[in-house]
């Protein structure tokens, strides 16, 4: 018989498969923002694509691999402790490489809404996600509600940076070299 813990994440698997497949796409997506980077010969620095891009891309792969650990067809649910802290550090430390090449590059001045959407924002999603891999035995269902906002949450802000970049390559870039020529 199946306990109960690992019946309740089964009632997450639509959900599940919904985030995970979205992550999966918009990491092409994201691919599709540097081929155009490349194409509109915009300047860019492997420091400003590492604070920028790199990380807009950890966010929907840890949507997707949240969504597979979630997913995964544990004995219990204490099994998925151990994937989604490592998920947290990495995100944390994928975060705080962030702030530190946005600091660095020079090819582009972040504002305000930089700031919150590419470090403040992913920072808080993983530093919570490891508060509630930690505590997922102890109160199953509102971590389960956690996981499942932060995985949310991580692919919302992956759109929004993926956006954020194609609107200013869009924008500022293009529209600003062609009105120069």
């Amino acid at each position: 018989m199946i306990d109960t813990p690992v019946r309740v994440l089964a009632g997450w698997e639509s959900f599940y498969v919904i985030v995970g497949s979205s992550g999966a796409a918009l990491i092409g997506l994201q691919f599709v923002v540097i081929v155009l980077i490349a194409e509109a010969h915009i300047k860019s620095s492997h420091e400003t694509i590492g604070a920028f891009g790199t990380p807009t891309v950890v966010h929907f792969a840890a949507a997707l691999l949240i969504s597979a650990i979630m997913s995964a067809p544990w004995s219990t649910l204490g099994g998925v402790r151990i994937p989604l802290l490592l998920v947290a550090v990495y995100g944390l430390v994928i975060g705080l490489n962030a702030i530190r090449r946005a600091r660095r590059q020079e090819g582009y001045k972040p504002v305000f809404e930089d700031w919150v959407f590419h470090t403040t924002l992913p920072l808080v999603a993983y530093a919570a996600l490891f508060a509630a891999a930690l505590l997922i035995r102890a109160h199953a269902a509102g971590a389960l509600f956690v996981i499942a906002g932060l995985a949310l949450l991580l692919l919302l802000i992956g759109i929004h940076n993926a956006w954020d970049t194609v609107t200013y390559i869009a924008v500022d870039q293009i529209a600003g070299r062609d009105a120069v020529e």
